[in-house]
């Protein structure tokens, strides 16, 4: 167990580190200038006000290096018009808060890239080509990737345009890329299909804490897409919105809202609440960017979550608790995690671990004798990668802690 005044210091350092994810933003792919169509820019946007709190990277102007594995080894391309990361354009982005990269796929190419946020001052950008991603012809509007995000599971979804790939990479050290298949519409979509061109193509993508996509289009309609099955099922049709607007990023804000942004319209953003798919106009008062893409590491309902099982911000950290109970290490790499009773007080405790439907996993009762009494929860197999809840409660069944865990 860390000593108290490590524990602090070590929230204020990753605090810092992870700063993106604790407040309201997303990242933003934007055109290089108001008026500009070239989507090759990385901006941090404020969702509650559209303006840009922080510039990323530009196109041309920023030092960067882009790293490449060629045959298992990492190799540096030079810095230069010849490499830049976002050169052919990028319409699909997503933000992993676990490693503190921002993943995207340039247009016509065939390779996943990621941005690793950690590494200082000048960008550092990493490429991986896969023959998953170079089937077909890349020139072919259908074969491109515009939708993108991390799921509650920690895996990052991708789609291409036309609905027939549905695509899942792993975001540890060592990526892998594996395509799901096809989508299938949902039998009560009355002939609006996730495949057709007019209705369904463009867009983006958000995750929910149950484990489902949303999917925005460019043409304002909305599916949900079940990742088991990969059914596709047609909501509605986005409400209020401009005709002329073209929906291209999406992101969810702290109070459940979607956040929508256009890359073809210089309106601003648009808030969206999923119940009734209404909009309202975001009044921006300083210069507006178009953006093709907006990543941030808010799931849907994650308030709803915490308000259902008392859970604190779903951020992944080492460890996490409050001033009685904490749990650690997160993520769980092993079947086991420990549980440090800091301020109970002694008596009978129970530890359980469920999955993100309330599904129990298992229980655990415990005898606490004494203060940052430590108990090892040993599980009978390691369960499969994903986020799970541990919640514990006292011997009247109150609960005093709860909290995401994430299984490696």
């Amino acid at each position: 167990m860390l000593p108290k005044f490590l524990l602090l210091t070590f929230f204020i350092s990753f605090s810092f580190s992870l700063s993106a994810q604790n407040a309201n933003k997303a990242y933003a792919i934007t055109g290089q200038s108001t008026g500009n169509f070239n989507w090759t820019d990385i901006r941090e946007i404020d969702l509650t006000t559209g303006k840009v709190s922080n510039t990323i990277f530009e196109s041309g102007k920023t030092r960067f290096s882009l790293v490449k594995n060629s045959g298992g080894k990492n190799v540096v391309l030079g810095n230069n018009a010849n490499n830049l990361p976002m050169q052919s354009m990028v319409a699909a982005a997503a933000y992993d808060k676990r490693h503190n990269k921002l993943f995207f796929t340039p247009m016509r190419v065939g390779e996943l890239r990621w941005l690793d946020l950690s590494a200082g001052s000048e960008p550092k950008f990493y490429t991986l080509q896969d023959q998953l991603l170079t089937k077909g012809n890349l020139n072919d509007e259908a074969n491109q990737i515009t939708r993108m995000v991390i799921g509650a599971d920690g895996n990052g979804y991708a789609i291409t345009n036309d609905g027939n790939h549905l695509i899942r990479f792993t975001t540890g050290k060592k990526a892998v890329i594996t395509d799901l298949g096809n989508l299938v519409d949902a039998s009560s979509n009355n002939g609006v299909s996730i495949h057709n061109k007019c209705s369904s193509w463009g867009g983006d993508m958000v995750a929910d804490v149950h484990g489902k996509l949303y999917l925005f289009s460019a043409s304002q309609s909305v599916f949900t897409i079940d990742v088991e099955n990969r059914v596709a099922t047609y909501l509605g049709h986005i409400k209020n919105l401009t005709p002329t607007f073209t929906v291209n990023g999406a992101a969810v804000d702290n109070d459940d809202n979607v956040i929508l942004s256009s890359a073809n319209t210089f309106e601003g953003f648009y808030k969206l609440n999923i119940k009734d798919l209404s909009t309202s106009k975001i009044n921006t008062t300083s210069q507006v960017f178009n953006a093709s893409d907006l990543a941030n590491s808010n799931l849907l309902f994650q308030n709803q979550l915490r308000n259902e099982v008392g859970v604190a911000d779903l951020v992944q950290r080492e460890i996490i608790g409050n001033n009685v109970i904490s749990i650690y290490p997160n993520p769980v790499i092993t079947n086991q995690f420990k549980v440090t009773f800091d301020n109970t007080g002694s008596g009978r405790y129970n530890i359980s671990l469920t999955d993100i439907e309330g599904r129990t996993i298992m229980t655990k009762q415990v005898n606490i004798k004494f203060a940052s009494q430590v108990e090892t929860v040993q599980m009978k197999m390691k369960p499969a990668g994903g986020m799970y809840l541990v919640k514990v409660t006292d011997a009247n069944n109150k609960s005093i802690f709860a909290d995401k865990l994430v299984v490696d």
